[in-house]
């Protein structure tokens, strides 16, 4: 059987999945197990990134591709019969922002992972007719750029007044297990699939040599994470917002959600403010919670005629993505929602280039230059959008200047000058940075 083949039958069998979700919505679907076989799990394996870091047992996918066939057809053995042992999770932290905060990071087993995208691979054609047009993280075809371009054509064009920046605290380490399952038993009604999701909720973290078992929480990290949570926040926030909250409301409102980041727009001061104080009410019935001091109400109305344009970092805006959202007026004069990259985001950029360098300044200069390159195309890929070119220009040139501190520390000349540097540069120049996601033309550009 070929990976073409694996692909085209699953592919079909999604389509049957899809179709029955839509046409029996809010019903609770059974015999899904039945579409799991080796079929399914040879294109779920072939789904899954190989070359990511291994989990509690060591194992890599060199080593499980030796009897590739033989540990596929154990695994559907195990998964169908019960038997399957989700092993815990590798914990690792990775920073977050400036504030020398981190975040955790679950590190799945190969199998866990290649189980876990089967089930995810169950899930989404269900969830993607259920799911609502607001919702963007995680979702097959939708992007944070998708997100954004949402964002900005409903803040321009629908009168917003103000927009509710929410931040739920630690949500993937909140997130309960019970109102999880209560939410998936809505849609999922096999067993299998509800037994291995349990057993993954319940699976620990190992740690420092020690397995902890959290009562709520899904690791980040983790495959079936990002659905789980989508699952979670489509209940508490989504579908509540459009069939309890919009209908109570005198204006128009908008939400416009990744993951668990995620802003609301109103035309009415007076919905915004009844909106923020039934959200954290709202949340903690379900045991999380929003975050006092990161959650906050922005006057954002359209500025209209002469008045002054706003500072792009100060009162009236927001965060949202990486992004800071402001008015600014375009060459014609016209009032436009602009964005630039995040302070806090640009200097955690440059601080990860600054370590790289740090750490391998003496590696070849064609390596390092190699490498620069790519994360300098990487950062554009993400901020190279409409509008955000005088960002894009500094964080070039703050590229350049830890390049050559660090370039400087290894010749051993703390003050080499920038003609020397700008020599080296005409032997390997260093891309400069353009818009990649362009408004005016709709797509991407090359």
């Amino acid at each position: 059987m070929t990976e073409t083949s694996d692909s085209e039958i699953v592919s079909t069998r999604q389509r049957r999945i899809a179709q029955l979700a839509k046409q029996m919505p809010e019903k609770g679907l059974t015999s899904l197990n039945q579409h799991l076989d080796l079929t399914w799990l040879r294109e779920a394996y072939r789904r899954t990134r190989k070359d990511g870091a291994v989990g509690v047992d060591g194992l890599t996918a060199a080593d499980y591709e030796k009897d590739l066939e033989g540990n596929l057809r154990s695994l559907l053995e195990r998964a169908k019969s019960g038997t399957y042992w989700a092993p815990p999770v590798r914990r690792v932290h990775i920073p977050k922002g400036t504030g020398g905060e981190t975040r955790p990071i679950g590190i799945p087993t190969l199998e866990d992972k290649v189980l876990q995208r089967a089930i995810v691979m169950l899930l989404e054609p269900i969830y993607e007719e259920d799911f609502y047009d607001c919702s963007y993280g995680f979702r097959p075809g939708r992007s944070a750029h998708d997100a954004l371009d949402s964002l900005s054509k409903q803040t321009m064009w629908s009168g917003v007044s103000c927009l509710l920046e929410v931040d739920i605290r630690k949500f993937f380490d909140t997130l309960g297990h019970a109102h999880l399952r209560e939410f998936l038993q809505q849609r999922i009604r096999d067993g299998v699939v509800l037994r291995l999701i349990g057993k993954w909720l319940n699976a620990g973290v190992m740690e420092a040599g020690a397995v902890t078992h959290p009562e709520a929480g899904s690791p980040q990290g983790g495959v079936v994470s990002p659905v789980l949570a989508n699952v979670y926040l489509h209940y508490v926030l989504d579908q509540w917002f459009a069939r309890e909250v919009q209908p109570r409301l005198k204006g128009r409102a908008y939400v416009v959600r990744y993951a668990d980041d995620f802003v609301i727009g109103f035309t009415e001061d007076e919905d915004a403010r009844r909106v923020m104080d039934v959200l954290p009410k709202r949340f903690g019935k379900y045991g999380l919670t929003i975050h006092p001091d990161k959650t906050r109400l922005v006057p954002f109305r359209k500025p209209e005629g002469e008045r002054k344009e706003p500072d792009s970092g100060g009162p009236g805006t927001f965060d949202f993505l990486g992004f800071t959202h402001f008015w600014a007026r375009s060459r014609k004069g016209n009032w436009g929602l602009r964005r630039k990259t995040a302070a806090n985001r640009f200097t955690r950029a440059v601080r990860t280039i600054s370590q790289w360098c740090r750490y391998h300044r003496h590696d070849p200069i064609a390596e390092q230059h190699a490498v620069l390159c790519q994360k300098l195309r990487g950062h554009a890929g993400y901020y190279g959008l409409t509008g955000n070119s005088p960002a894009l220009a500094r964080f070039h040139h703050e590229v350049l200047k830890v390049w050559r501190k660090w370039l400087s520390r290894r010749r051993r000349a703390w003050n080499a000058s920038w003609d020397w540097f700008s020599q080296l540069l005409k032997r390997y120049p260093v891309p400069y940075l353009r818009v990649i996601h362009s408004v005016y033309c709709g797509v991407a550009n090359g």
